[in-house]
């Protein structure tokens, strides 16, 4: 049965606590680091880009300033030209379709499937003589069916550069999101899963060509011994979040136990409710592994909930202004429409899901959702 807890203020996320949660530890990191001088290229760089490629199975992780750098790096290190067509979800931020855009190819967003994530037929039917590469966004923590899309890959013979910015730590069938394709990127933003204090990313590869092109590209043409071989930009990770995110690392199993925990707690007390449609829960498809990012469902009257609870204290977020890319007037996809999308984002939602809520903040939350629905 569940309990009415008091009214409590849950926001959404609670950015000061990423700092305030380890204070301590994290100004003894910045004072090692920063007290050698240790700024750039520096050795706990070079020991984290080496722990996250264990931890991932990749052959090889490059530490880069943020994930859209990563995704523009991984295309341009692909060699990708203009008149090039990659597809992807229209399910996603920006920065999926724009890397594709900035590297000179073009986007071609396209439908959802059932999971809301991009769907392989729906792939596999905007395929043109211009089509090069696939771009699944592994989305709010969840792996796309890579199975299906690497058979399509590797039918029509394409690129895949997975847009891992979310999904660090998630599998399908035992395999780490970031590793199935030619190349993928990851964010470390402050609010994912594992995040520094500002922008960070990182970009993998298990092709040796395709890190040496990256490395180059991500350091002003310079290859791993200093020598210019190539142009190139400067989008390196700094050496103190370098630091704070191996700090990290070591406990990001428990971090992912501790959001599994609340999805189930989220499914166990809203999941019979007929006016929401909640993410797939913890341990229900053995071929997946979530680790919730984001908790993204669907519901009813879903502007209504959200003014409801705002007026709890409740934080809900909808996320990229609630459009998909193509909806975007600005971006040229005016003959573009995807009904699934669209109908999505004018029923989704997130809810808090963070590691500074509390199992009594969720049931705070699944109470005022239902009280919502009750009136």
């Amino acid at each position: 049965m569940l309990l009415v807890p008091e009214v409590r203020n849950v926001p959404y996320f609670d950015y000061p606590k990423v700092y305030l949660n380890e204070k301590d530890t994290l100004l003894k990191i910045i004072d090692d680091v920063s007290s050698r001088g240790a700024f750039i290229l520096q050795k706990e760089l070079t020991e984290f880009e080496s722990n996250l490629a264990v931890y991932t199975g990749a052959n090889y992780s490059i530490g880069v300033a943020n994930a859209t750098d990563g995704l523009e790096i991984a295309w341009m290190a692909l060699g990708l030209r203009p008149g090039d067509e990659v597809i992807c979800s229209s399910h996603t931020m920006l920065a999926t379709a724009s890397s594709i855009k900035i590297a000179g190819g073009t986007p071609v967003p396209v439908e959802i499937g059932s999971d809301n994530l991009i769907d392989p037929e729906a792939v596999e039917a905007a395929i043109t003589p211009r089509t090069v590469g696939i771009m699944p966004t592994q989305l709010n923590g969840r792996t796309c069916d890579m199975d299906r899309l690497m058979t399509i890959a590797n039918k029509y013979k394409l690129f895949v550069v997975e847009d891992a910015a979310q999904a660090l730590g998630s599998r399908f069938k035992g395999r780490h999101a970031g590793t199935f394709g030619n190349a993928s990127s990851i964010s470390f933003f402050p609010a994912k899963v594992l995040g520094c204090l500002g922008d960070g990313g990182a970009v993998l590869t298990n092709d040796q060509s395709t890190y040496d092109k990256m490395y180059q590209l991500h350091d002003h043409g310079r290859d791993t011994n200093g020598d210019i071989k190539s142009w190139g930009r400067n989008s390196r990770l700094d050496n103190v979040q370098a630091a704070i995110l191996d700090f990290r690392l070591k406990t990001y199993s428990q971090v992912i136990a501790r959001r599994r925990h609340v999805a189930a707690l989220y499914q166990e007390l809203l999941g019979d409710m007929n006016e929401l449609q909640l993410p797939p829960s913890p341990d229900s498809d053995p071929n997946h592994f979530d680790i919730y990012q984001n908790y993204e469902l669907t519901a009813d009257r879903r502007n209504e909930l959200r003014d409801y609870l705002k007026a709890k204290g409740i934080g809900t977020l909808i996320q990229w202004g609630g459009k998909g890319v193509h909806q975007w007037g600005g971006l040229g996809f005016d003959d573009v429409k995807l009904p699934k999308v669209e109908r999505f984002f004018e029923r989704c939602i997130m809810l808090p899901m963070n590691m500074f809520i509390s199992d009594a903040d969720v049931q705070y939350i699944a109470h005022s959702i239902r009280n919502f629905y009750a009136q």
